[in-house]
């Protein structure tokens, strides 16, 4: 029963492009898009386009402003909605062409044998871990959620079931001695 709503339809579009000095441009760009829009995609698809549906978007809205000088009927339109396609097709391989590789990293092939500027600085290689294991383990413990996870002194507090006022101390003492432990390996590298 669709078949003759379809040839309908397509027998209207066509007759609508018979006369285009007098159609109206939304309806005449309705027309096109509804005809050659999948084959436009299978177009790009087909060609390797990694965003063909953009990329198909970006035909027709290239295609719109250039309807009032369309000449050639529906021939004409699909000449020119695929001669767009083919430009942009052509323009995203120069991009792609342009564009680096990207290597990802991978940690077991670095052979990079100084340390970095955050562990020269600190002078050790350890990373935080190291720094916290001299500490008493509440001292290690309100350092981690603190700081490393970033919660709150009352969140802190219901963790480790203890007073806000009792997190404020343990969090200074153990700031205070994480700078005295640093102060004392400084001195002891640079001796």
């Amino acid at each position: 029963m669709e078949e003759p709503l379809v040839l309908d339809t397509l027998a209207e579009d066509i007759e609508i492009f018979a006369d285009t000095a007098d159609a109206d441009p939304a309806v005449l760009f309705g027309v096109v898009y509804r005809t050659f829009s999948g084959a436009v995609l299978g177009y790009l698809k087909a060609r390797g386009v990694d965003d063909p549906e953009a990329v198909t978007q970006d035909v027709f809205l290239a295609f719109f402003p250039k309807i009032g000088e369309l000449t050639g009927g529906l021939q004409g339109a699909k000449s020119l909605v695929f001669s767009i396609a083919h430009a942009r097709m052509v323009d995203y391989y120069r991009r792609v062409e342009r564009r680096p590789d990207f290597t990802p990293y991978d940690p077991l092939q670095d052979e990079r044998s100084t340390a970095s500027a955050e562990d020269h600085a600190l002078g050790h290689t350890g990373g935080a871990a190291e720094l916290l294991e001299g500490l008493a383990e509440d001292h290690r413990e309100v350092l981690a959620l603190r700081v490393v996870a970033d919660l709150s002194i009352e969140q802190v507090a219901g963790i480790m079931g203890k007073s806000q006022g009792a997190i404020k101390q343990l969090q200074r003492r153990a700031l205070q001695n994480l700078k005295d432990q640093t102060l004392r390996r400084n001195q002891a590298d640079h001796e």
